[in-house]
């Protein structure tokens, strides 16, 4: 389980407010990636009865995730989320896209933090002070919150574009390359939402192209 560690070895040097901050949906054929920061409160001792439902959001089932974000927006210091479209994924790659999110999370946090917690991305260029950690959704507290945060917003959004994009199933599989959704794609082809320099996408391009010369 996830603990305050990290965030307490920061503060130790000196850095009070500290933000983890987590991305999800670097893998999925369609949808936007999605980064949240949290800063969860400086005074907390760990044993506070609501930092329980906190953990790594991939071990949790979306029933528990949604009841754990909303004990996080209740309980937290400072959050937020932010979403990077298919598009700049295209444009820029799903790297620079996951870090851009990121730190556009971080840079509406209020107040703003004094660190970083990072889950996993090195980022070269960041104002603050911080620590990539791997797997560090399972190890800290404050990256956990994120993670949360994160895959719940997105998860979201995936359910409304099903709505719009009706027939791939995107509130089932999340845009994610399941059986259905590739036989999905196969089909009908890809939306607007669909990362086309992804390989699924390239590939199919191709394949089309060649049919056509």
């Amino acid at each position: 389980m996830p603990d305050l560690a990290l965030e307490t070895q920061f503060r130790a040097q000196g850095h009070l407010l500290i933000a983890g901050v987590d991305e999800a949906g670097r893998g999925p054929l369609a949808g936007p990636v999605a980064a949240a920061a949290v800063i969860l409160p400086p005074d907390l001792t760990g044993d506070e009865s609501w930092l329980s439902v906190i953990d790594d959001s991939k071990r949790l089932t979306e029933t528990r995730r949604v009841a754990a974000a909303k004990v996080v927006h209740a309980n937290a210091l400072a959050w937020s989320v932010e979403l990077v479209a298919s598009c700049e994924i295209d444009r820029i790659g799903i790297g620079n896209a996951a870090i851009r999110a990121m730190m556009d999370a971080v840079s509406v946090l209020n107040p703003y933090p004094h660190a970083l917690l990072l889950d996993w991305v090195p980022i070269k260029q960041c104002p603050l002070p911080h620590q990539t950690v791997v797997k560090g959704d399972a190890k800290s507290l404050s990256i956990a919150a994120a993670s949360i945060l994160a895959k719940v917003a997105r998860d979201e959004t995936m359910k409304q574009v099903d709505g719009r994009y009706p027939g791939y199933g995107f509130a089932q599989h999340k845009g994610y390359a399941t059986a259905q959704h590739l036989r999905c794609l196969s089909e009908l082809g890809p939306t607007p939402i669909h990362r086309r320099s992804f390989r699924p996408l390239r590939q199919a391009r191709l394949l089309r192209d060649a049919d056509v010369a």
